[in-house]
Protein backbone atom coordinates (compact mmCIF):
# COMPACT_ATOMS: atom_id res chain seq x y z
CA UNK A 1 0.00 0.00 0.00
CA UNK A 2 1.02 3.47 -0.78
CA UNK A 3 -0.02 6.38 1.45
CA UNK A 4 1.31 10.25 0.95
CA UNK A 5 1.70 13.28 2.84
CA UNK A 6 3.12 16.70 2.37
CA UNK A 7 6.11 18.33 4.14
CA UNK A 8 8.14 21.27 3.66
CA UNK A 9 12.12 21.56 2.30
CA UNK A 10 13.99 24.92 3.09
CA UNK A 11 15.73 26.60 0.23
CA UNK A 12 16.98 29.90 2.21
CA UNK A 13 14.25 31.09 4.06
CA UNK A 14 11.66 29.73 1.50
CA UNK A 15 9.74 26.46 1.88
CA UNK A 16 9.24 24.14 -1.05
CA UNK A 17 6.73 21.40 -1.18
CA UNK A 18 8.18 17.95 -0.43
CA UNK A 19 6.07 14.62 -0.92
CA UNK A 20 6.06 12.28 1.86
CA UNK A 21 5.44 8.61 -0.45
CA UNK A 22 5.05 5.22 2.01
CA UNK A 23 4.92 1.74 0.94
CA UNK A 24 4.85 -1.15 2.39
CA UNK A 25 5.84 -3.94 0.52
CA UNK A 26 5.97 -7.90 0.99
CA UNK A 27 9.58 -8.90 1.20
CA UNK A 28 12.35 -9.29 4.21
CA UNK A 29 12.21 -6.89 6.53
CA UNK A 30 13.56 -3.40 5.96
CA UNK A 31 13.58 0.73 6.18
CA UNK A 32 14.61 2.98 3.69
CA UNK A 33 14.60 6.34 3.06
CA UNK A 34 15.54 8.26 0.05
CA UNK A 35 15.00 11.86 -1.89
CA UNK A 36 18.70 13.06 -1.04
CA UNK A 37 18.02 12.92 2.87
CA UNK A 38 21.23 13.95 5.26
CA UNK A 39 21.91 12.25 7.93
CA UNK A 40 19.20 13.85 10.36
CA UNK A 41 17.01 12.07 7.91
CA UNK A 42 17.83 8.89 8.08
CA UNK A 43 18.11 8.86 11.62
CA UNK A 44 14.15 9.04 11.29
CA UNK A 45 13.91 5.43 11.17
CA UNK A 46 14.91 5.11 14.82
CA UNK A 47 13.00 7.78 16.20
CA UNK A 48 10.08 6.89 14.37
CA UNK A 49 10.46 2.99 15.47
CA UNK A 50 11.13 4.07 18.73
CA UNK A 51 8.01 6.53 19.24
CA UNK A 52 5.77 3.73 17.55
CA UNK A 53 6.57 1.40 19.84
CA UNK A 54 6.10 3.34 22.83
CA UNK A 55 2.38 3.94 21.71
CA UNK A 56 2.00 0.59 20.98
CA UNK A 57 2.23 0.15 17.37
CA UNK A 58 4.60 -2.08 16.05
CA UNK A 59 6.03 -1.44 12.16
CA UNK A 60 4.79 -4.43 9.65
CA UNK A 61 7.67 -6.99 9.13
CA UNK A 62 7.67 -6.02 5.43
CA UNK A 63 9.83 -3.95 3.60
CA UNK A 64 9.25 -0.11 4.02
CA UNK A 65 10.01 2.59 1.67
CA UNK A 66 10.08 6.40 1.94
CA UNK A 67 10.08 8.30 -1.09
CA UNK A 68 10.99 12.27 -0.58
CA UNK A 69 10.08 13.84 -3.62
CA UNK A 70 11.10 16.14 -5.52
CA UNK A 71 14.46 13.55 -5.38
CA UNK A 72 17.25 16.35 -6.39
CA UNK A 73 16.07 18.98 -3.86
CA UNK A 74 18.17 18.16 -0.67
CA UNK A 75 16.20 17.12 2.50
CA UNK A 76 18.00 17.95 5.56
CA UNK A 77 16.72 18.13 9.59
CA UNK A 78 14.79 16.20 11.97
CA UNK A 79 11.72 17.96 11.00
CA UNK A 80 10.78 14.90 8.61
CA UNK A 81 10.01 12.48 11.47
CA UNK A 82 6.06 13.78 12.00
CA UNK A 83 5.52 13.61 8.24
CA UNK A 84 7.19 9.82 7.60
CA UNK A 85 5.39 8.82 10.67
CA UNK A 86 2.27 10.09 9.78
CA UNK A 87 2.82 8.14 6.34
CA UNK A 88 3.41 5.35 7.87
CA UNK A 89 0.57 5.26 9.95
CA UNK A 90 -2.00 5.73 7.13
CA UNK A 91 -0.48 2.93 4.98
CA UNK A 92 -0.97 0.87 8.12
CA UNK A 93 -4.43 2.10 8.91
CA UNK A 94 -4.01 3.43 11.94
CA UNK A 95 -5.17 6.67 10.95
CA UNK A 96 -7.64 7.63 7.72
CA UNK A 97 -5.14 7.89 4.31
CA UNK A 98 -7.63 10.49 2.94
CA UNK A 99 -7.50 12.56 6.23
CA UNK A 100 -3.61 13.14 5.99
CA UNK A 101 -3.19 14.34 2.10
CA UNK A 102 -4.87 18.15 2.91
CA UNK A 103 -2.10 18.63 5.56
CA UNK A 104 1.53 20.22 5.50
CA UNK A 105 3.17 18.08 8.38
CA UNK A 106 6.78 18.65 10.12
CA UNK A 107 7.69 18.47 13.96
CA UNK A 108 10.62 16.32 15.53
CA UNK A 109 9.52 12.94 17.17
CA UNK A 110 10.92 11.83 21.01
CA UNK A 111 11.60 8.22 21.31
CA UNK A 112 8.49 8.66 24.11
CA UNK A 113 5.77 9.32 21.36
CA UNK A 114 6.02 13.27 22.28
CA UNK A 115 6.89 15.84 19.46
CA UNK A 116 9.45 18.77 19.79
CA UNK A 117 10.03 22.06 18.31
CA UNK A 118 11.28 23.02 15.39
CA UNK A 119 11.99 25.84 13.28
CA UNK A 120 10.97 27.07 10.29
CA UNK A 121 7.75 26.57 11.23
CA UNK A 122 5.95 30.26 10.23
CA UNK A 123 7.41 30.08 6.32
CA UNK A 124 6.14 26.32 5.76
CA UNK A 125 2.88 27.36 7.33
CA UNK A 126 2.76 30.17 5.12
CA UNK A 127 2.94 27.38 2.23
CA UNK A 128 -0.16 25.80 3.53
CA UNK A 129 -1.69 28.94 3.60
CA UNK A 130 -0.53 29.19 -0.15
CA UNK A 131 -1.77 25.92 -0.86
CA UNK A 132 -4.73 26.18 0.55
CA UNK A 133 -3.99 23.15 2.96
CA UNK A 134 -4.49 22.31 6.70
CA UNK A 135 -0.93 22.24 8.68
CA UNK A 136 -0.02 20.16 11.77
CA UNK A 137 3.02 20.40 13.89
CA UNK A 138 4.64 20.24 17.44
CA UNK A 139 2.25 21.94 20.08
CA UNK A 140 5.27 24.71 21.13
CA UNK A 141 5.17 25.92 17.81
CA UNK A 142 0.97 26.52 17.51
CA UNK A 143 1.39 30.36 18.62
CA UNK A 144 4.18 30.50 15.53
CA UNK A 145 1.78 28.85 12.88
CA UNK A 146 -1.33 30.74 14.21
CA UNK A 147 0.33 33.69 12.29
CA UNK A 148 0.00 32.17 8.48
CA UNK A 149 -3.37 33.02 8.56
CA UNK A 150 -7.02 31.18 8.22
CA UNK A 151 -6.27 27.91 8.13
CA UNK A 152 -6.56 24.45 9.87
CA UNK A 153 -3.58 24.44 12.49
CA UNK A 154 -3.31 20.73 14.72
CA UNK A 155 -0.93 21.36 17.19
CA UNK A 156 -0.56 18.28 19.55
CA UNK A 157 1.64 17.17 21.77
CA UNK A 158 2.18 13.36 20.97
CA UNK A 159 0.73 10.87 18.34
CA UNK A 160 -1.55 9.60 20.47
CA UNK A 161 -3.35 13.15 20.44
CA UNK A 162 -2.74 13.28 16.81
CA UNK A 163 -4.25 9.58 15.87
CA UNK A 164 -7.34 10.32 18.07
CA UNK A 165 -8.10 13.50 16.53
CA UNK A 166 -8.35 12.26 13.22
CA UNK A 167 -10.35 9.31 14.58
CA UNK A 168 -12.84 11.66 15.41
CA UNK A 169 -12.41 10.60 19.44
CA UNK A 170 -10.58 13.83 20.33
CA UNK A 171 -10.77 17.72 19.00
CA UNK A 172 -7.98 19.85 19.49
CA UNK A 173 -8.40 23.62 19.51
CA UNK A 174 -6.76 25.52 16.98
CA UNK A 175 -3.67 27.62 18.30
CA UNK A 176 -3.61 31.24 18.79
CA UNK A 177 -1.49 33.38 17.87
CA UNK A 178 1.42 34.32 19.85
CA UNK A 179 2.47 38.16 21.07
CA UNK A 180 2.81 40.84 19.17
CA UNK A 181 5.49 43.01 20.79
CA UNK A 182 5.78 46.78 20.11
CA UNK A 183 9.43 48.69 19.71
CA UNK A 184 10.37 49.23 23.56
CA UNK A 185 13.82 50.16 24.91
CA UNK A 186 15.08 51.18 27.88
CA UNK A 187 18.65 52.96 26.05
CA UNK A 188 18.21 56.37 25.33
CA UNK A 189 20.42 58.65 23.46
CA UNK A 190 19.79 61.40 26.33
CA UNK A 191 21.97 59.37 28.08
CA UNK A 192 25.02 60.05 25.77
CA UNK A 193 26.92 63.36 27.15
CA UNK A 194 28.70 65.10 24.50
CA UNK A 195 29.26 64.23 20.80
CA UNK A 196 26.78 66.29 19.42
CA UNK A 197 27.86 65.62 15.66
CA UNK A 198 27.99 61.88 16.36
CA UNK A 199 24.42 62.59 17.29
CA UNK A 200 23.45 64.56 14.32
CA UNK A 201 25.25 61.75 12.45
CA UNK A 202 23.10 58.81 14.01
CA UNK A 203 19.98 60.73 13.27
CA UNK A 204 20.72 61.34 9.88
CA UNK A 205 22.02 57.42 9.71
CA UNK A 206 18.39 56.58 10.84
CA UNK A 207 16.48 59.12 8.79
CA UNK A 208 17.87 57.52 5.73
CA UNK A 209 18.94 54.03 6.32
CA UNK A 210 22.77 55.08 5.80
CA UNK A 211 25.75 53.38 6.75
CA UNK A 212 27.43 54.75 9.16
CA UNK A 213 31.06 54.52 10.14
CA UNK A 214 32.57 56.26 13.82
CA UNK A 215 36.41 55.74 14.33
CA UNK A 216 37.32 56.99 18.16
CA UNK A 217 39.60 55.92 20.66
CA UNK A 218 38.69 53.63 23.25
CA UNK A 219 35.57 54.71 25.28
CA UNK A 220 34.33 57.54 23.26
CA UNK A 221 30.77 56.07 23.14
CA UNK A 222 30.86 54.50 19.29
CA UNK A 223 28.83 51.46 20.54
CA UNK A 224 26.77 53.52 22.95
CA UNK A 225 25.70 55.33 20.25
CA UNK A 226 25.19 52.40 17.68
CA UNK A 227 22.67 50.50 20.39
CA UNK A 228 20.77 53.50 20.86
CA UNK A 229 20.01 53.56 16.85
CA UNK A 230 17.23 50.86 16.46
CA UNK A 231 15.33 52.94 19.16
CA UNK A 232 15.26 56.09 16.54
CA UNK A 233 14.28 53.49 13.46
CA UNK A 234 10.24 53.63 12.59
CA UNK A 235 8.68 50.14 13.74
CA UNK A 236 8.52 47.42 10.78
CA UNK A 237 5.70 47.73 8.73
CA UNK A 238 3.30 44.63 8.15
CA UNK A 239 5.48 42.85 4.78
CA UNK A 240 8.79 43.98 6.53
CA UNK A 241 7.61 42.50 9.79
CA UNK A 242 6.81 38.81 8.03
CA UNK A 243 9.67 38.77 5.97
CA UNK A 244 12.22 39.23 8.94
CA UNK A 245 9.93 36.88 11.17
CA UNK A 246 10.38 34.07 8.39
CA UNK A 247 14.04 34.61 8.63
CA UNK A 248 14.34 34.52 12.26
CA UNK A 249 12.02 31.35 12.38
CA UNK A 250 14.33 29.34 10.02
CA UNK A 251 16.95 30.57 12.13
CA UNK A 252 15.02 28.91 15.19
CA UNK A 253 14.68 32.75 16.86
CA UNK A 254 11.27 32.79 17.60
CA UNK A 255 10.37 32.14 21.10
CA UNK A 256 6.80 31.49 21.96
CA UNK A 257 5.58 32.64 18.48
CA UNK A 258 6.35 36.30 19.69
CA UNK A 259 6.89 38.60 16.45
CA UNK A 260 8.18 41.86 17.29
CA UNK A 261 8.06 45.32 14.98
CA UNK A 262 10.97 46.42 16.54
CA UNK A 263 13.86 46.44 13.86
CA UNK A 264 17.05 43.78 14.26
CA UNK A 265 20.21 44.86 16.20
CA UNK A 266 22.45 42.18 15.29
CA UNK A 267 26.40 42.74 16.67
CA UNK A 268 28.51 39.51 15.77
CA UNK A 269 31.85 39.32 17.13
CA UNK A 270 34.60 40.12 14.99
CA UNK A 271 35.89 36.43 15.39
CA UNK A 272 32.85 35.52 13.10
CA UNK A 273 33.89 33.08 10.15
CA UNK A 274 31.97 34.00 6.42
CA UNK A 275 29.57 31.46 7.12
CA UNK A 276 28.59 33.17 10.59
CA UNK A 277 28.18 36.22 8.36
CA UNK A 278 26.56 35.67 5.13
CA UNK A 279 24.87 32.23 5.75
CA UNK A 280 25.99 28.75 4.30
CA UNK A 281 27.89 25.94 5.97
CA UNK A 282 27.05 22.27 5.76
CA UNK A 283 24.11 22.61 6.68
CA UNK A 284 22.90 26.54 4.84
CA UNK A 285 21.26 28.80 7.30
CA UNK A 286 20.68 32.29 7.61
CA UNK A 287 23.90 34.24 8.46
CA UNK A 288 24.58 37.66 10.81
CA UNK A 289 23.62 39.95 7.40
CA UNK A 290 20.46 37.96 6.89
CA UNK A 291 19.36 38.25 10.71
CA UNK A 292 19.95 41.54 10.49
CA UNK A 293 17.15 42.04 7.66
CA UNK A 294 15.52 45.30 8.10
CA UNK A 295 17.34 46.42 10.85
CA UNK A 296 20.77 47.12 12.08
CA UNK A 297 24.02 45.02 11.55
CA UNK A 298 26.97 46.65 14.19
CA UNK A 299 30.56 45.63 13.74
CA UNK A 300 32.26 46.79 16.27
CA UNK A 301 36.45 46.88 16.01
CA UNK A 302 35.88 46.67 11.93
CA UNK A 303 39.51 45.84 11.09
CA UNK A 304 39.59 43.39 13.61
CA UNK A 305 37.19 41.19 11.26
CA UNK A 306 38.70 39.06 8.54
CA UNK A 307 39.25 40.94 5.11
CA UNK A 308 37.06 38.14 3.24
CA UNK A 309 34.25 38.75 5.98
CA UNK A 310 33.93 42.55 5.35
CA UNK A 311 34.42 42.04 1.94
CA UNK A 312 31.86 39.54 1.60
CA UNK A 313 29.21 42.18 2.88
CA UNK A 314 29.82 44.27 -0.36
CA UNK A 315 27.53 42.81 -2.43
CA UNK A 316 24.82 42.55 0.02
CA UNK A 317 25.43 45.96 0.60
CA UNK A 318 24.76 47.03 -3.12
CA UNK A 319 22.01 44.28 -3.82
CA UNK A 320 20.07 43.58 -0.41
CA UNK A 321 20.54 39.80 -0.83
CA UNK A 322 23.21 37.32 -0.28
CA UNK A 323 23.53 34.13 -2.92
CA UNK A 324 25.20 31.48 -1.68
CA UNK A 325 26.62 28.82 -4.25
CA UNK A 326 26.45 25.22 -3.41
CA UNK A 327 27.54 22.26 -5.38
CA UNK A 328 23.67 21.76 -5.89
CA UNK A 329 22.13 24.47 -5.16
CA UNK A 330 21.88 28.28 -5.49
CA UNK A 331 20.46 29.37 -1.70
CA UNK A 332 19.33 33.16 -1.38
CA UNK A 333 18.74 34.81 1.35
CA UNK A 334 17.24 38.33 1.91
CA UNK A 335 19.97 40.88 3.71
CA UNK A 336 18.69 44.86 2.73
CA UNK A 337 20.25 45.69 6.62
CA UNK A 338 21.77 48.82 7.72
CA UNK A 339 25.18 48.67 8.66
CA UNK A 340 26.88 50.77 11.25
CA UNK A 341 30.92 49.98 11.92
CA UNK A 342 33.07 51.22 14.65
CA UNK A 343 36.81 51.07 14.88
CA UNK A 344 39.46 52.95 16.76
CA UNK A 345 41.84 55.10 14.70
CA UNK A 346 44.47 52.93 14.92
CA UNK A 347 45.78 49.39 16.95
CA UNK A 348 46.94 51.58 19.99
CA UNK A 349 43.46 53.02 20.47
CA UNK A 350 44.33 56.90 20.48
CA UNK A 351 45.85 57.59 16.84
CA UNK A 352 48.55 60.47 18.90
CA UNK A 353 44.69 62.19 19.22
CA UNK A 354 44.49 64.79 22.78
CA UNK A 355 48.11 64.56 23.16
CA UNK A 356 48.59 60.59 23.55
CA UNK A 357 51.92 59.52 21.93
CA UNK A 358 51.04 56.26 19.37
CA UNK A 359 53.74 53.82 20.10
CA UNK A 360 54.41 53.05 16.77
CA UNK A 361 54.32 56.66 15.30
CA UNK A 362 52.57 57.71 12.18
CA UNK A 363 52.21 54.63 10.25
CA UNK A 364 50.42 52.35 13.18
CA UNK A 365 47.06 54.35 12.15
CA UNK A 366 47.83 53.71 8.26
CA UNK A 367 48.42 50.15 8.58
CA UNK A 368 45.70 49.41 10.98
CA UNK A 369 42.74 51.13 9.07
CA UNK A 370 44.17 49.56 5.68
CA UNK A 371 42.97 46.42 6.52
CA UNK A 372 39.60 47.66 5.51
CA UNK A 373 39.55 48.03 1.83
CA UNK A 374 38.72 51.00 -0.16
CA UNK A 375 35.85 49.45 -1.92
CA UNK A 376 34.44 48.47 1.44
CA UNK A 377 35.23 52.13 2.81
CA UNK A 378 33.48 53.38 0.08
CA UNK A 379 29.71 51.90 0.78
CA UNK A 380 30.10 54.06 3.96
CA UNK A 381 27.52 56.99 3.45
CA UNK A 382 28.57 59.00 6.51
CA UNK A 383 31.89 58.30 8.14
CA UNK A 384 32.89 60.57 11.46
CA UNK A 385 35.20 61.05 13.83
CA UNK A 386 34.31 60.56 17.22
CA UNK A 387 36.75 62.36 20.13
CA UNK A 388 37.05 61.21 23.27
CA UNK A 389 34.77 62.24 26.02
CA UNK A 390 36.42 65.07 28.29
CA UNK A 391 35.21 65.22 31.81
CA UNK A 392 33.42 68.64 31.31
CA UNK A 393 30.71 66.70 29.18
CA UNK A 394 30.21 64.60 31.06
CA UNK A 395 29.45 67.04 34.07
CA UNK A 396 26.93 68.59 31.16
CA UNK A 397 23.27 68.03 32.20
CA UNK A 398 21.31 65.37 29.64
CA UNK A 399 20.28 66.76 26.01
CA UNK A 400 16.86 67.91 25.58
CA UNK A 401 16.45 65.94 22.67
CA UNK A 402 16.10 62.24 23.94
CA UNK A 403 15.32 59.05 21.51
CA UNK A 404 11.48 60.36 21.59
CA UNK A 405 12.24 63.34 19.85
CA UNK A 406 15.03 61.85 17.01
CA UNK A 407 12.08 59.25 16.27
CA UNK A 408 9.73 61.98 16.00
CA UNK A 409 11.81 63.89 13.30
CA UNK A 410 12.50 60.61 11.70
CA UNK A 411 9.38 59.40 11.14
CA UNK A 412 8.64 62.25 9.70
CA UNK A 413 11.25 62.00 7.24
CA UNK A 414 11.04 58.51 6.71
CA UNK A 415 7.02 59.68 5.84
CA UNK A 416 8.35 62.35 3.28
CA UNK A 417 10.28 59.26 1.59
CA UNK A 418 7.90 56.68 1.39
CA UNK A 419 5.84 58.93 -0.41
CA UNK A 420 8.03 60.54 -2.88
CA UNK A 421 10.33 57.04 -3.18
CA UNK A 422 7.76 54.57 -3.51
CA UNK A 423 8.07 52.88 0.18
CA UNK A 424 11.89 52.69 -0.29
CA UNK A 425 14.21 54.78 2.02
CA UNK A 426 16.70 57.73 0.32
CA UNK A 427 19.83 54.78 1.11
CA UNK A 428 17.96 52.12 -1.04
CA UNK A 429 17.61 54.71 -4.15
CA UNK A 430 19.27 53.85 -7.71
CA UNK A 431 21.37 56.15 -9.36
CA UNK A 432 18.16 56.76 -12.42
CA UNK A 433 16.11 57.16 -9.40
CA UNK A 434 18.21 59.57 -7.07
CA UNK A 435 18.59 61.83 -10.28
CA UNK A 436 14.54 62.99 -10.28
CA UNK A 437 14.27 63.08 -6.48
CA UNK A 438 17.77 65.08 -5.29
CA UNK A 439 17.59 67.89 -7.75
CA UNK A 440 20.37 70.29 -6.87
CA UNK A 441 20.41 74.37 -6.84
CA UNK A 442 23.16 76.02 -9.01
CA UNK A 443 25.02 76.66 -6.00
CA UNK A 444 24.70 73.31 -3.97
CA UNK A 445 25.67 71.86 -7.77
CA UNK A 446 28.75 73.91 -7.89
CA UNK A 447 29.82 72.76 -4.83
CA UNK A 448 29.26 69.35 -5.35
CA UNK A 449 31.12 69.30 -8.19
CA UNK A 450 34.35 70.90 -6.81
CA UNK A 451 34.41 68.56 -3.55
CA UNK A 452 33.85 65.46 -5.76
CA UNK A 453 37.51 66.77 -7.49
CA UNK A 454 39.16 68.04 -4.35
CA UNK A 455 38.25 65.07 -2.42
CA UNK A 456 38.69 62.31 -5.32
CA UNK A 457 35.43 60.77 -5.20
CA UNK A 458 34.35 57.81 -7.11
CA UNK A 459 30.92 57.77 -8.54
CA UNK A 460 29.19 55.65 -6.07
CA UNK A 461 31.01 58.54 -3.11
CA UNK A 462 29.28 61.41 -5.45
CA UNK A 463 25.41 59.53 -5.02
CA UNK A 464 25.69 58.91 -1.79
CA UNK A 465 26.99 62.38 -0.85
CA UNK A 466 23.88 62.96 -3.11
CA UNK A 467 21.67 60.60 -0.79
CA UNK A 468 22.66 62.10 2.54
CA UNK A 469 21.86 65.13 1.01
CA UNK A 470 18.26 64.04 0.37
CA UNK A 471 18.01 63.60 3.41
CA UNK A 472 19.22 65.97 5.19
CA UNK A 473 16.70 67.90 3.32
CA UNK A 474 13.84 65.81 4.35
CA UNK A 475 14.53 66.06 7.91
CA UNK A 476 14.89 70.38 7.16
CA UNK A 477 11.21 69.52 5.97
CA UNK A 478 12.62 70.98 2.92
CA UNK A 479 11.66 69.52 -1.00
CA UNK A 480 14.74 71.24 -2.77
CA UNK A 481 18.35 70.20 -1.76
CA UNK A 482 20.47 73.58 -1.02
CA UNK A 483 24.33 74.44 -0.88
CA UNK A 484 23.89 74.49 3.26
CA UNK A 485 22.30 70.36 2.65
CA UNK A 486 25.63 69.29 0.30
CA UNK A 487 27.85 71.29 2.79
CA UNK A 488 26.86 69.08 5.62
CA UNK A 489 26.33 66.09 3.57
CA UNK A 490 29.97 66.02 2.75
CA UNK A 491 31.52 67.33 6.03
CA UNK A 492 30.39 63.32 7.15
CA UNK A 493 32.39 62.19 4.45
CA UNK A 494 35.78 61.54 7.06
CA UNK A 495 39.17 62.46 5.38
CA UNK A 496 41.17 58.86 6.20
CA UNK A 497 44.29 58.94 8.32
CA UNK A 498 46.48 58.12 5.47
CA UNK A 499 45.67 61.39 3.63
CA UNK A 500 45.77 63.30 7.20
CA UNK A 501 49.66 61.55 7.25
CA UNK A 502 50.57 62.87 4.19
CA UNK A 503 49.24 65.78 4.17
CA UNK A 504 50.99 66.73 7.76
CA UNK A 505 54.24 65.13 5.91
CA UNK A 506 53.84 67.55 3.33
CA UNK A 507 53.13 70.62 5.49
CA UNK A 508 56.29 69.43 7.80
CA UNK A 509 58.25 69.45 4.47
CA UNK A 510 57.21 72.96 3.47
CA UNK A 511 58.02 74.48 6.60
CA UNK A 512 61.19 72.87 6.89
CA UNK A 513 62.16 74.18 3.29
CA UNK A 514 61.52 77.90 4.45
Amino acid sequence: MVASITTVAFVGAEARRVDVQVQIAPGSQAFSIVGLADKAVAESRERVRAAFAAIGLDLPYKRIVINLSPADLPKEGAHYDLPIALGLMAAMGAVPADAVVDFIAMGELSLDGSLRQVPGVLPAAMCANENALGFICPYPNGPEAAWAGDINILAPQNLVQLINHFRGTQIMSPPKPGDMLEPQSELNLRDVRGQETAKRALEVAAAGGHNLLMVGPPGSGKSMLAARLPGLLPPLAARELLDVSMIHSVAGLLEKGQLSRRRPFRSPHHSASMAAMVGGGSRAKPGEASLAHRGVLFLDELPEFTPQVLDSLRQPLEDGEITVARANAHVRYPARFQLIAAMNPCRCGSGGADGIACRRGLRCAADYQARVSGPFMDRMDLQIDVPAVTPADLILPPSKDGSEQVAARVARARALQVERNGGLANAELRANRLEHVAELDRDGRDLLLKAAETLGLTARGYHRVLRVARTLADLAQSENIHRLHIAESLSFRRQSQTDKVAKNTKKSSFYGRS
